[in-house]
């Protein structure tokens, strides 16, 4: 049956449904701004928001333009890793995080939490040393790659693309070898050296290496098959607090989408305001800039016209790890079970008649 969520209504039905740092969320540095008021219908919240990356981008806009605040919440900005961000959602003292599809084999796990939006399309690019002989997935048979982690989005991204090209990206079967790097500088050294032959990576680090005319590009999963198009993060709610204070996890989706908007609608002005918020570390704003644009953050019009389908993306992408066997769980079963729509009754206020067509 599908589960749908009516703010405001308390008693609603509900089952089942992360990226990057210590074991605890007392790291928190920063809370909420430009409040104008002394109280807070929702309170104090903890959400991660300090792991610098680009493409959180959303979180740092709703923190400074005071969107978490007018939605009621005193929002305070925390490093947690991922095991963190389990916890938290567990126990429903992290009501929301943002997170990519790595996260499905851990719900499928035990670990508490629904899928209630997307956040943004691809930022994971697989990038080879200037003037390679390999140029696609079936060159990548007899090949080391680089990843962040075994297991992780950029491993998985690989292996998916790998998989859909004939080739076995399974240890055991010994086409690919994976090497995980904690530091993507260190990965990026590791391929300049010929230590590895190809790099996965997150934005920025493969774009930057890119622009300086040391790499080329072979996949980005924002405008390549199979990932284009296509959700590369998502939103997790905490399934306690779904269940328990639904309006809650509502005036949360409806921040985050004020913020993809203003994203959307303004990348120039989103991109220095990351700049000075020392969010993320930006040397090249053009840069910056073009990946913003490129991640497709979603306007209200866009979610209007339905091209931001979130359902979608959670099934295409659960049935892809279930037939590289990263999920044991049918596609469509696991959207069943672990993706809620949310209805934000001012996300329809915002849709004047001129913005649908």
């Amino acid at each position: 049956m599908k589960k749908k969520v009516i703010a405001g209504v308390l008693g609603a039905i509900l089952i089942i449904g992360t990226v990057v740092s210590t074991a605890g969320c007392s790291l928190a540095t920063s809370s909420s701004k430009k409040t104008g008021e002394s109280k807070y219908k929702y309170g104090k919240i903890q959400i991660p928001g300090k792991d610098g990356s680009l493409c959180g981008a959303p979180i740092y806009i709703a923190y400074e333009n005071g969107y978490f605040a007018e939605e009621g919440f005193d929002v305070e900005l925390i490093s947690a890793d991922s095991e963190t961000r389990k916890v938290g959602l567990n126990n429903g003292n992290i009501p929301i995080v943002n997170g990519d599809f790595q996260f499905f084999p851990s719900m499928e796990e035990g670990v508490e939490t629904t899928v209630v939006d997307k956040l943004h399309n691809g930022c994971i690019k697989l990038v080879v040393k200037k003037g390679s002989k390999i140029k696609t997935a079936k060159d990548l048979k007899g090949k080391k790659i680089g990843v962040d982690e075994i297991g992780g989005t950029p491993y998985q991204v690989s292996s998916v693309w790998a998989e859909e090209n004939g080739i076995s990206a399974k240890q055991e079967d010994g086409q690919i070898t994976f090497l995980p790097f904690s530091d993507g500088n260190l990965e990026l050294q590791a391929l300049y050296k010929g230590e590895i032959d190809v790099a996965a990576m997150w934005d920025p680090l493969g774009s930057v290496a890119e622009k300086d005319g040391k790499v080329d590009v072979i996949l980005d999963i924002s405008k390549d098959a199979p990932f284009n198009n296509r959700a590369c993060c998502f939103l997790y709610a905490s399934t306690k607090v779904l269940k328990e204070k639904p309006d809650e996890i509502a005036a949360l989706l409806r921040a985050y989408r004020k913020a993809q908007d203003f994203i959307n609608q303004n990348p120039e002005k989103a991109v220095q305001t990351i700049i000075d918020g020392k969010y993320s570390q930006i040397s090249d704003k053009e840069l910056a800039v073009s990946l913003i644009k490129s991640y497709d953050y979603p306007s209200y019009k866009e979610r209007a016209t339905g091209k931001f389908d979130v359902k979608s993306d959670v099934t295409y992408f659960a049935k892809k790890l279930n037939e590289i066997k990263y999920l044991k769980t049918d596609a469509d079963q696991f959207t069943e079970q672990y993706y809620a729509q949310v209805d934000t009754k001012e996300d329809f206020d915002k849709l004047q008649k001129g913005d649908k067509k």
